[in-house]
């Protein structure tokens, strides 16, 4: 209860924090994913089983992808908060996932996002969860089968 507590105040400091995101933020290449971090910090109270939570704001152009990838040790919770997410999860159906509703990808699975759309874009809220910050936080990993 109080993890999912705590999960649920970092995602409201973050929907919070997107407008004021707005104001300063740099350009991301067209055709390309922008990931702004809204937030990194230690978790206390957690008995060193999750060592960090990591805040982030995802911005897909339209008809843009992020390759398939993995986070080592790294639970991510998806949340999206504009347009809508394609999430493919090595070894899951693909979901669609629209404005207002969430997706949990485990730790340690290949998986990938995209924005199908040609016309608009897409933002999502990205936590992940870290058992270790001393492992990588993303590694690219080949499509899965």
């Amino acid at each position: 209860m109080l993890v999912r507590r705590r999960v649920l105040h970092l995602i409201g400091v973050g929907v919070a924090l997107t407008g004021a995101s707005r104001i300063a933020r740099t350009q991301a290449p067209e055709g390309t994913p922008k990931l702004t971090q809204l937030l990194k910090t230690d978790l206390q109270g957690q008995g060193q089983t999750v060592q960090e939570t990591v805040v982030n704001l995802l911005e897909m152009p339209p008809s843009v992808g992020a390759p398939w990838h993995m986070h080592p040790g790294a639970q991510e919770l998806l949340y999206a908060l504009e347009g809508i997410l394609i999430v493919e999860v090595e070894g899951q159906r693909m979901t669609t996932l629209k404005a207002g509703e969430c997706y949990a990808i485990p730790a340690d699975t290949p998986h990938l996002a995209r924005n199908e759309s040609t016309s608009a874009g897409a933002k999502a809220l990205v936590v992940h969860s870290r058992s270790g910050k001393d492992k990588p936080f993303v590694v690219a990993v080949k499509k899965a089968t």
